[in-house]
């Protein structure tokens, strides 16, 4: 099997294609439910787009660290480079929330964030791929989700600002996070670093499936999806589903549906020749999800973004379509704009990689 599956690169991209539509809505006061994230517990289709690519990127690993190991690549060698990358990818994401702290009025330092936590899951998952056999996988899994249930419950309320991964985040980050109440001192992010833990597993999820992916293991890549599915709403029953908190049941959740997808895309794709829509976006996936969280802080920065809605959109699609209708028209086209951009880098072999 190549190593370089055209499903993968379609199901990372139409993933980072979901991130910019629900990111960049033409107003946050006009998003159809199912573009918007759950209030607090609950999954919705918008919930799924961030595990989903946590998931992808441990499959990547899976399909591109392993062969190099298995070929005598020094692990110190793909250690290395998996960390400089990590590294890179953090210093992205910080670099992003610093120009926003700068060039936004009223905005502050954010130190968490989605890149970050991409960084870290990605290092943590390629050393272990390296370092550890199989077994220590599932070991890791196991260990992350149910010490991270223990540790949910012990801090006493899963309720937003004053469960214990809140509380944690205020005291090492302050208030240098996603949402803080100045009132109260209280403060939420929800790519925090307590659950940052069960993100881990996710992205071990993907190792995992990678692996069968590669030993053409469908039949077991569709059992454990469907199990994953079954075991998450089991488990939800006890601690539900919860983005912001990362639970254990939306772990389960999102990795099982994940799966699901990934076999789809490569049954559709690979075995049966479909076209591999979102290619483009998956192969410069960092570069199109940075390039357009650094548009969302140029935009308004500039005074540009509320004119480009109101005029373009607003003006002549909220009369007889709905505010909420106008507000998607902008994300859709700017999910259109940043294909062109892809699309065209991707004619002339430009791939960035961080």
């Amino acid at each position: 099997m190549k190593q370089r599956l055209a499903s993968l690169d379609a199901l990372r991209g139409l993933t980072v294609a979901g991130m910019l539509l629900v990111n960049d809505p033409g107003s946050w006061d006009h998003v159809y439910p199912p573009l918007e994230h759950a209030a607090w517990n609950g999954c919705t289709p918008t919930d799924l787009v961030f595990p989903f690519f946590l998931f992808v990127m441990g499959v990547s690993v899976a399909l591109a660290i392993l062969p190099r190991l298995e070929q005598g690549a020094a692990p110190a060698v793909l250690r290395n480079a998996a960390l400089w990358r990590a590294l890179r990818i953090l210093a992205l994401g910080l670099a992003i929330n610093a120009l926003a702290a700068w060039w936004l009025p009223g905005r502050d330092m954010r130190w968490p964030g989605v890149l970050q936590r991409i960084a870290v899951c990605f290092a943590v998952v390629a050393a272990m791929a390296v370092y550890t056999p199989k077994r220590a996988w599932w070991i890791a899994i196991a260990a992350l989700l149910v010490g991270y249930a223990i540790l949910l419950l012990a801090g006493g309320t899963l309720d937003q600002w004053s469960n214990i991964v809140d509380r944690v985040d205020g005291a090492v980050f302050g208030h240098y996070v996603w949402d803080h109440n100045p009132a109260t001192g209280q403060v939420h992010d929800p790519e925090g670093l307590l659950s940052t833990l069960p993100s881990i597993a996710s992205s071990l999820l993907g190792l995992v499936a990678g692996v069968w992916l590669r030993a053409r293991k469908l039949k077991v890549l569709l059992v454990a999806g469907v199990v994953a599915v079954a075991l998450g709403w089991l488990c939800s029953t006890w601690l539900p589903f919860n983005k912001n908190l990362w639970t254990p049941s939306f772990v389960l959740w999102t990795g099982g549906w994940a799966m699901l997808a990934l076999l789809a895309c490569h049954w559709l794709i690979d075995l049966h020749g479909w076209p591999a829509l979102g290619r483009r976006f998956g192969v410069n996936a960092i570069a199109a999800y940075a390039g357009s969280e650094l548009m969302q802080v140029a935009l308004p920065a500039l005074g540009w973004q509320q004119p480009i809605y109101e005029r373009g959109f607003a003006r002549w699609i909220a009369p007889w379509g709905g505010d909420q209708l106008a507000s998607l028209a902008y994300a859709v086209v700017f999910v259109a704009c940043w294909w062109a951009i892809v699309w065209w880098m991707d004619r002339r072999r430009i791939y960035l990689k961080l």
